[in-house]
């Protein structure tokens, strides 16, 4: 059932059939085609495995809680540095995402493309299926290397719902903070 109110706003609604529950899906969709998440998702936690410069083998940690009144999957997430003293690489064919934390891992999540645009520094990671509502995610994301220069990076992460025009919800920083060697050789 679509219901549009005045304002061109359409909401789709489940109804109780015989006794069964249906969950109940609200996807906001303006009059011109974007879609909404009715609540949006949240950035729970970033971290990284190593905070140290010029380190290989390292993993960023992005983790995200869909709620239950989404209204919409998650289809797409991306991550754009937007400071730092360098751009940071990634091995996007080792990216990975999965239901759950970084130390609590869950069953993996199948990956859409994923991909990079170097001139806005910003990786785009699609699922496939979308994220259903009511779950914690967390985006596994491999860089080359760390940084090469101390200091604090940011990353702006942002979600999108399913849908051909949907409207992306920025979730706010992850802050890595990563430090000149400490060693004495």
């Amino acid at each position: 059932m679509r219901v549009t109110t005045l304002f061109g706003i359409t909401l789709s609604l489940a109804i109780s059939i015989g006794g069964v529950a249906v969950p109940v899906t609200q996807a906001v969709q303006l009059r011109d085609g974007i879609v909404y998440f009715v609540q949006p998702p949240k950035l729970v936690e970033a971290t990284t495995t190593y905070k140290d410069v010029n380190v290989w083998g390292g993993t960023y940690y992005f983790t995200i809680n869909v709620p239950e009144n989404a209204g919409e999957s998650l289809q797409k997430v991306t991550i754009n540095q937007k400071e730092g003293a360098e751009n940071i690489d990634y091995n996007l064919n080792d990216t990975r995402a999965f239901v759950g934390t970084s130390d609590r891992k869950e069953s993996r999540l199948t990956l859409g493309p994923v991909t990079a645009e170097r001139e806005t520094q910003t990786v785009s990671v699609n699922f496939s299926p979308p994220v259903t509502p009511g779950q914690t995610i967390t985006i596994a994301l491999r860089p080359l290397s760390n940084p090469s220069f101390s200091g604090v990076y940011l990353l702006g992460v942002t979600a999108f719902p399913v849908g051909e025009k949907s409207h992306g919800q920025f979730l706010g920083f992850a802050r890595f903070q990563f430090y000149s060697n400490r060693s004495n050789w």
